[in-house]
């Protein structure tokens, strides 16, 4: 800086001043909220970012929002990283973006990162500790929601894969501000019980914000804790939590985490024929070996014994192959035999055929109420109408009809005449209206 009694120019102080900004204060990260956004057809942004008591102007150029994954809006509230600066030819105080985020997903990337490299450093995601997970699960534990979809995802993986298997479900929250507590809970409660061969723990997608209870640090250490080996399918293939980094097993999505802990029935069929090649290829090779052995033993005899000692040592040798030969074949015959009872058996327990019979007698139980329904209001109608026939025929009205009269005193009905005396005032009343008249 000069002295006080220099002459400035207009733009050599703002030069100053704006090199005085952008050494002194640099690159920072602001929070604010976007107003008076403008896009022209540059591709540059203008708009200004404010707090409750001030705001200032912002500009972020092309080569640079191109990276920004969403489109700014008035009224939105972001975090940047800009380099505070003075735009010169206006003397306007500004910052240059330079990095743009929605402030809540900031903050929570931010949290994320730091969880995960603390509990990476205490040793919690090494491969040391996971557990081995089941490839066919007899038991396995469920904990999710009882309403989400990934619940009926992993169910129907289950049924098809290993109908065989038990499930239990531990129902929880899997977001809001219960969520952690309640899945906490609920690994506690199967690793208590230990009836479960694995747990999984799954629920669908969403964004960063609906996935933050898999990021909390007690549901990791739980997990960490958990005597039971756990499988984490937690959203889509794309979303990662700490969950997922803790879990003995992270799948893609709840489908693939049910289908980690189930063999599907065409699997243990290819297995099954690959024991069986496997069993035939040993057979062939024990059966090789006593062939060298039964050479071996030719060779001593013919050398050591005489012919006929030797034939017999070969045929029992042949009897003994064969004997070994039928048993192997038997014993592949029954596991075949066996295997074919079971699909016939899968087959006939299918729940479609069921579903049919019962669509049917729905179906028939539907006719019988709509015929039932229509004879009963049928004769519902008709006693009414018998009813109506009664009642009208008892009317008062169509007596008067036939010339008779009702005579009433006050609110007596006169049906003698020693109930009248002289002067009394009655109601005469005739078809067609009233008449008073006095007793003489």
């Amino acid at each position: 800086m000069q002295s006080n009694d220099t002459i400035w120019s207009v733009s050599a102080l703002n030069f100053e001043i704006k090199t005085m900004l952008e050494k002194g204060i640099g690159s920072i990260w602001i929070e604010g909220e976007i107003s008076n956004f403008a896009s022209p057809a540059s591709g540059h942004w203008y708009f200004s970012l404010k707090d409750e008591r001030a705001q200032l102007r912002a500009a972020m150029f092309k080569n640079r929002n191109t990276r920004v994954s969403f489109r700014p809006q008035n009224g939105q509230q972001v975090l940047i990283r800009a380099q505070v600066t003075l735009y010169e030819a206006r003397g306007e105080f500004q910052v240059i973006v330079e990095h743009m985020e929605e402030a809540g997903v900031g903050r929570l990337m931010r949290e994320f990162e730091a969880l995960k490299k603390k509990l990476s450093n205490e040793g919690l995601f090494t491969s040391e500790h996971k557990k081995k997970v089941p490839t066919q699960a007899r038991h396995i534990g469920i904990i999710t929601s009882p309403t989400g979809a990934a619940l009926r995802d992993v169910l129907s993986v289950i049924r098809r894969r290993s109908p065989s298997s038990q499930v239990t479900l531990f129902p929880t929250a899997v977001q809001g501000e219960q969520a952690a507590n309640q899945i906490v809970e609920a690994i506690e409660l199967a690793n208590r019980h230990a009836q479960c061969d694995v747990l999984l723990l799954v629920r669908g997608g969403g964004s960063l914000e609906d996935l933050w209870s898999f990021n909390e640090e007690q549901i990791a250490r739980a997990i960490y804790d958990s005597d039971l080996p756990i499988v984490a399918g937690v959203g889509h293939e794309i979303d990662f939590t700490i969950a997922d980094f803790v879990a003995d097993v992270r799948a893609p999505t709840p489908s693939v985490a049910a289908e980690t802990v189930t063999m599907d029935q065409y699997e243990i069929m290819s297995q099954f024929d690959l024991l069986s090649t496997r069993l035939m290829r040993q057979c062939k090779a024990a059966i090789d070996k006593k062939r060298e052995y039964l050479q071996t033993l030719s060779e001593r005899v013919l050398k050591f014994h005489p012919q006929r000692q030797m034939s017999s040592l070969k045929q029992r040798l042949d009897f003994a192959q064969s004997r070994l030969t039928a048993t192997q074949k038997s014993s592949l015959q029954h596991q075949i035999h066996r295997l074919s009872v079971l699909s016939e058996r899968i087959r006939h327990q299918y729940p479609g055929r069921h579903i049919e019979q019962l669509s049917k007698q729905v179906q028939g139980l539907h006719h019988q109420l709509t015929v039932s329904g229509h004879n009963t209001l049928k004769l519902k109608r008709q006693h009414f109408l018998l009813q109506a026939r009664s009642l009208d025929n008892l009317s008062p009205l169509k007596t008067l009809s036939r010339g008779f009269a009702a005579i009433t005193r006050g609110e007596q009905l006169i049906s003698e005449a020693s109930q009248l005396h002289s002067r009394d005032e009655i109601n005469i009343r005739f078809q067609d209206g009233d008449k008073q008249a006095i007793v003489k």
